[in-house]
């Protein structure tokens, strides 16, 4: 970080000090009328409304509900990007907030409208000190991360070369309701989040009676065998310090107790943290399945369905964000993660392209809760504190800044 940018990270902060009623009252509205997906209509259309006025070249995305909005310096240097995503998740919000979903079915239970309300609140301390800017800030508001891939989408759009040449690094911050405590920064060089892929396996014999398993054949007994062989081969063909996750989250077979089902299916999801250990556990996969069926005499239909990338932090990028946090937040503020996470999400996308450091931010209600009992993020009952908008605001802000000034 140079010495220019850290001698603005203290006037940084208190700038975003002075926002705070005002993102707090877009995060809530936002709460209240939640979207799915990659269409967003009322989502966008709040952010355009929260952005109007200022000096930025606006895209918006055609078939997703996306807001690509380019601030241009006002010296030269190179251009980097600062991503919030906008999309909530189909769950009924079941505590009691005065600011509730308002949406049956729908809510922001990861913590989605944090982030818009950080990221509108970084574009307003940037566009202040626009002329001391020694390049340009690519801010990039997705849709569909929860699942529907706007990331790639947006990339797809060339959201790392609006700003003319590609950005340079990237930048994301997650909020977390439970797990770290309030306030506290933490992420990692490397592997920060897993990737997710889903396997999709139909196994197919002979229908029959009940009593007569010897004139079918009989799918049930072959797909326990896989879900079991599957776990098990986890732990013989896995490197235990690359580890795999696999779960099997779906499974169903037949409509009677007296009769033999013609099929049986299951569906798992599959996390890792390397392409190496994602190729290899995708083969070894197949390889059961198919191997169980044949053993049966049954017939295999196994699918992989890929998901999100492991998400991958640059060394440089991340030593560089921990010494942000530290100037603007203050020593303490940051922890290095001691593994990555088993969740998943498309910045990895942006990650596998651009140098990227991908952040977690601690947003426990402050009110006496423990973290490591709180309800986590994608619960019916997760609370997000708003205490944590202005910091996150100045520090995607002093991300911005610092990278710039370094060239």
């Amino acid at each position: 970080m140079s010495a220019f940018a850290a001698l603005h990270l203290p006037e940084l902060a208190a700038s975003a000090a002075l926002l705070q009623p005002e993102l707090v009252s877009l995060r809530r509205d936002l709460h209240r009328r939640p979207e799915i997906g990659l269409e967003l209509p009322e989502t966008r259309a709040r952010l355009l409304a929260a952005l109007d006025g200022l000096p930025l070249e606006l895209t918006l995305g055609e078939g997703l509900s996306s807001i690509t909005a380019v601030l241009r310096g006002g010296r030269p240097g190179p251009n980097v990007l600062l991503r919030a995503d906008m999309d909530a998740l189909p769950v009924q919000e079941s505590g009691r907030l005065s600011y509730a979903s308002t949406v049956p079915g729908a809510m922001h239970a990861c913590g989605h409208d944090l982030h818009m309300a950080v990221l509108v609140g970084a574009v307003r301390l940037l566009v202040e000190r626009r002329a001391e800017l020694p390049g340009n800030v690519v801010f990039m508001f997705q849709p569909g991360e929860e699942g529907q891939g706007g990331a790639q989408r947006m990339v797809d759009a060339g959201v790392l070369e609006a700003a003319g040449e590609r950005v340079v690094a990237a930048y994301a911050l997650h909020v977390a309701a439970a797990l770290l405590p309030n306030g506290l920064v933490a992420s990692r060089p490397g592997p920060v989040l897993a990737a997710s892929d889903t396997l999709h396996v139909t196994l197919r014999g002979r229908g029959g009676h009940g009593s007569s398993p010897h004139s079918a054949l009989d799918p049930v007994p072959a797909v326990c065998e896989a879900v079991l062989a599957l776990q098990s081969m986890v732990t013989r063909r896995i490197d235990a310090f690359d580890p795999v996750v696999l779960t099997v989250g779906t499974l169903s077979a037949g409509t009677a107790a007296n009769v033999i089902p013609e099929e049986a299916r299951f569906a798992a999801t599959i996390r890792s943290f390397s392409d190496q250990s994602r190729r290899t556990v995708h083969a070894e996969a197949l390889r059961v399945v198919h191997g169980i069926a044949a053993a049966h005499g049954l017939t295999a239909e196994a699918v992989l369905e890929d998901g999100y990338p492991v998400t991958v932090n640059d060394a440089v990028e991340t030593a560089f964000a921990a010494e942000v946090v530290a100037g603007l937040l203050g020593a303490g503020r940051y922890m290095e993660m001691p593994k990555p996470i088993a969740g998943s999400e498309d910045f990895g996308v942006l990650g596998a392209l651009v140098p990227s450091a991908y952040l977690m931010l601690g947003a426990v209600p402050t009110d006496g809760r423990d973290p490591f009992s709180a309800p986590y993020n994608h619960s019916p009952q997760a609370e997000f504190e708003d205490n944590v908008l202005a910091d996150g605001a100045a520090l995607l802000a002093g991300l911005a800044l610092g990278r710039l000034a370094r060239g």
